[in-house]
């Protein structure tokens, strides 16, 4: 009896040893300044959606960004290069071809771009992703699969 008393105050002793520092742990967690700023001044306006349906490079995030300031975002002049830079690491460039669209209208409805750009695959696994995707509920049709399983096994395969 006083054995299994022992073993449960130490589980307990345990486990809220590490519940306190994981809560502490997650309070150091800052955002950067990119993300600060578009939180603050897109995110007043629209959801992320437009955004994250976009893949740019500097130039092209400079004149959205530009096109936002003058729409009414509040943006400091200084902070503009912060936020295309942020944009530009989060929504860059996607290779150009058939199927970039889809994947950027249907993939990024649940994921962000990182998660395809850093994800190396052969065309069998990227075929396997894409169907677990569809089982996941991804509204992608019959017409564009073999169009975005071409698009990611031709520019995203294995590093």
């Amino acid at each position: 009896m006083k054995r299994t008393l022992r073993k449960t105050g130490l589980w307990l002793g345990t486990t809220l040893a590490t519940a306190a520092f994981a809560f502490a742990t997650g309070q150091g967690i800052q955002t950067e300044k990119g993300e600060q700023i578009v939180s603050q001044a897109c995110l007043s306006c629209h959801d992320l959606r437009p955004i994250q349906m976009q893949a740019l490079d500097t130039d092209g995030w400079t004149k959205v960004v530009n096109s936002m300031i003058e729409k009414g975002a509040q943006v400091k002049k200084d902070d503009v290069p912060v936020v295309v830079e942020y944009l530009r690491r989060k929504h860059p460039p996607l290779p150009a071809g058939a199927g970039k669209a889809i994947v950027l209208n249907i993939c990024t409805m649940c994921h962000d771009l990182d998660r395809i750009l850093m994800h190396g695959a052969t065309r069998e696994e990227w075929e396997d992703i894409l169907l677990s995707m569809l089982n996941e509920g991804a509204p992608l049709s019959d017409d564009d699969f073999p169009v975005v399983l071409n698009y990611l096994a031709r520019n995203f395969r294995p590093q």
